[in-house]
């Protein structure tokens, strides 16, 4: 359960808040580094980057399953039958008018037969400047129904303020990082924190991506190596939209390297590659959490806590995700 990804003193917790659809590419896990943090310098570093992902993921995520923005996606004309349509829109409009490939090699992780399903089409619908609109005003409703007179307290513009530092020390590392960063700030303060938590947790996925290449791991090997750990059943996965055929050719690439066994499982060392991937991602993510002190840091975090507790107990996020949340 997402619960068990947001313990405050951070753990070996996995984690996936995008509940299989918010997250870059659905392969993050948080994961025991197997050093001694006596003696690498660091850890302290790597530890605090997951801790504040894990309080920040879910106050992102939760929009993706939110009514209020249902509402927004229909009135500005997509379907809400299925999330996909509002996702990819949610998600993709800060990239601009973007199509299909830039999207996918943005999204990482979803098959290219799949995003084209819905990119370009999402702009045929509405331009990305009326859906960062509308994005805008479901994140506003989501939290203003989440928190209740909550909503109105001073810990929320607090929030938003040493958010918004470090949204901006976050040195973009690659599309959606970047184009969030551009976008200019709302005035509602749970929407400044919403565009803050979304600037970092992208700028930390980018740095994923890049972990992820440096591991020689494609889109769909990505996938498939982090179901072998246990993060979450393969089936879950099929919302990334590869083919069956797709995933054993994937499967069958890993098991030439040694990283899965003939069943599927990761074998030793592909269980230290997918270690050396989160220790990689977390070493990228944690430079910008530098501009704040260890005792803003705190204060972030327990100001957070409304945020994470409402997205969480509300039940809007699945249990059951593609980042394995709760199970490894």
């Amino acid at each position: 359960m997402y619960a068990a990804g947001l313990r405050t003193g951070g753990g070996r917790d996995g984690t996936d808040v995008k509940g299989g659809d918010g997250m870059t590419d659905g392969t993050h896990r948080d994961t025991d580094t197997g050093t001694d943090a006596g003696t690498d310098t660091g850890a302290g570093e790597r530890a605090a980057a997951r801790r504040m992902w894990h309080l920040l993921e879910p106050v992102h995520a939760v929009v993706y399953y939110a009514p209020e923005a249902y509402e927004e996606a229909a009135a500005l004309g997509y379907g809400t039958a299925e999330r996909w349509p509002a996702y990819f829109a949610w998600r993709a409009a800060p990239l601009g008018p973007a199509g299909a490939e830039e999207t996918t090699a943005a999204f990482h992780s979803f098959s290219p037969d799949m995003v084209a399903r819905y990119v370009p089409e999402s702009w045929r619908i509405a331009a990305p400047d009326a859906v960062l609109a509308a994005r805008t005003r479901a994140v506003t409703r989501t939290y203003a129904a989440l928190l209740g007179p909550g909503a109105d307290t001073p810990g929320v513009p607090e929030a938003a303020t040493l958010a918004r530092r470090v949204a901006g020390a976050a040195v973009p590392a690659g599309p959606l990082s970047a184009a969030n960063a551009a976008l200019p700030w709302p005035g509602e303060p749970a929407a400044a924190l919403w565009q803050a938590a979304t600037v970092i947790r992208e700028h930390r996925g980018d740095g994923h991506l890049r972990a992820l290449r440096e591991a020689g791991l494609d889109p769909v090997e990505s996938l498939v190596s982090f179901a072998a750990i246990g993060a979450a059943p393969p089936e879950v996965f099929a919302s990334r939209g590869w083919t069956p055929t797709a995933w054993e050719a994937a499967r069958s690439r890993l098991a030439a390297r040694g990283l899965v066994d003939a069943a599927g499982a990761a074998t030793g060392p592909g269980r230290e590659l997918r270690a050396q991937v989160e220790r990689r991602t977390d070493e990228l993510a944690a430079a910008p959490w530098r501009v704040l002190s260890d005792d803003e840091r705190e204060h972030l975090a327990k100001a957070l806590e409304p945020f994470w507790v409402a997205a969480i107990g509300s039940g809007l996020l699945p249990g059951v995700n593609t980042l394995g949340i709760g199970k490894v």
